[in-house]
């Protein structure tokens, strides 16, 4: 068995990481009877102004100090609700448009009760990087109150000699946010917004529509190249309601502004879908997990509309026997591509391992790992969740696979495989 390099940093759960995120009243109203936000407004006012500036004061003493420009966010949230209701804020109060914000946000606790289950992708800068050195950006699956799962990202860079180092995570998180009706749940595609003074590493993507309310779990990203030489970062994801599972897509080319797509056709119902970063053979391609148990192949003409595919890889070896998944985007070689995956063993223990897919034809596999890559053992045993280890997408850089991946549901680790050695052991 070939030697990885474990890096020693070790990413974890911080209930203190909090964020201010709107706050939808996601109500319609009835009739003639005042919508929740138009009665809300009013009372605010009608409130008298010595009122109005103690219950603002109120708000900042006990909320000011943990959060990022909170007036400016107070503010952003006024000027949405303005907009929707139509308001004239010609006569109203700058306190009363801060104490009118305030009530359409909420503090969240995002990463309180676990950090897991990532993925990497090249970052969209690479000014000033030094030769043998790639800045990187990963996502993140960060568990919160109520296990509602959301999108956290950190930027780093990583370099020769299996080197890591992450950008400072800044003190303060902001959410991500659509644009639209305070008090109608959007459903179907929608569009949520970087806040424009926020960084990637201080953003998180909440869930939006109902199919989403309970979490987005485990985005897989990818670095895709179009076939006009464009690049988009496009990631699957699993949308969950708290009964129904259902695959979407993120996309974005900016960074900036991000599409929550839903998937459709017979395998978007299954989660664990995994996009290739490029057309095959003129037809855009997935690996999938139909049936929970086997790995398949899946090919589509349309990027958001997936049917059922063809078996590609069944459980063979004892680490993997109850169930096998991908474990992120092929990644491109020379050789092929290489898949890693992961297989569930006895006392449901989870293992990362690899195969190697022919590149001009993946239906046809040329090798796999009859041992695993990583396995739970030892430090990566305890968590929420024992005796998993789990990545959502590695990435190449020279000779060597930067995987980072989550160790038992609760926290994130990072290692370095050498490409060579891991091909030699199929």
């Amino acid at each position: 068995m070939f030697e990885l390099f474990h890096h020693s940093l070790r990413l974890r759960a911080d209930p203190s990481r909090v964020v201010v995120r709107p706050f939808h009243i996601g109500w319609q109203s009835n009739g003639g009877v005042p919508s929740r936000t138009e009665r809300l407004v009013g009372e605010v006012l009608e409130m008298a102004p010595a009122e109005a500036r103690a219950q603002l004061d109120r708000v900042l003493r006990d909320f000011e100090a943990r959060h990022w420009q909170t007036r400016r966010v107070f503010m952003t949230r006024y000027e949405e609700i303005r907009t929707q209701l139509g308001l004239d804020d010609s006569a109203i109060s700058e306190e009363k448009r801060q104490l009118i914000g305030a009530y359409f946000c909420h503090e969240y606790s995002y990463a309180a009760a676990a950090l897991m289950n990532p993925s990497a992708v090249p970052h969209y800068d690479q000014s000033g990087m030094a030769e043998g050195s790639l800045r990187i950006l990963m996502s993140l699956r960060a568990v919160g109150e109520g296990h509602i799962s959301s999108v956290a990202f950190r930027e780093g860079i990583i370099s020769d000699g299996c080197e890591l180092k992450l950008a400072p995570e800044p003190p303060f998180a902001t959410a991500a946010d659509a644009i639209g009706d305070e008090e109608t749940v959007p459903e179907g595609p929608v569009t949520v917004y970087r806040h424009r003074d926020s960084t990637l590493s201080g953003t998180v993507i909440f869930p939006i529509t109902r199919a989403q309310s309970n979490g987005l779990e485990d985005l897989r990203l990818c670095h895709f190249e179009h076939d006009d030489g464009s690049i988009e970062w496009l990631g699957t994801y699993t949308a969950y309601n708290g009964s129904v599972i259902q695959s979407e897509m993120l996309r974005t080319r900016d960074w900036r502004a991000f599409d929550l797509v839903p998937m459709t056709g017979s395998a978007a119902r299954n989660k664990g879908m995994a996009l290739f970063p490029r057309k095959v053979n003129g037809r855009y391609m997935m690996i999938g997990r139909q049936d929970g148990e086997n790995i398949f192949l899946l090919d589509s003409d349309r990027l958001t509309h997936w049917d059922e595919g063809q078996k590609l890889l069944t459980p063979t070896y004892p680490w993997e026997l109850v169930q096998m998944g991908n474990c992120g985007p092929p990644i491109e070689l020379d050789e092929g591509w290489l898949l890693l995956t992961h297989g569930v063993g006895a006392m449901r223990k989870y293992s990362i391992g690899a195969a190697l897919l022919d590149k001009k034809d993946p239906s046809k596999v040329i090798g796999r790992t009859r041992e695993p890559i990583v396995a739970a053992a030892d430090q990566d045993r305890e968590g929420y969740v024992p005796n998993v280890v789990y990545t959502c997408g590695a990435i190449r850089h020279g000779d060597m696979l930067f995987m980072p991946y989550g160790v038992a549901d609760s926290s994130v680790a990072f290692a370095f495989v050498p490409i060579q050695a891991l091909l030699a052991q199929m």
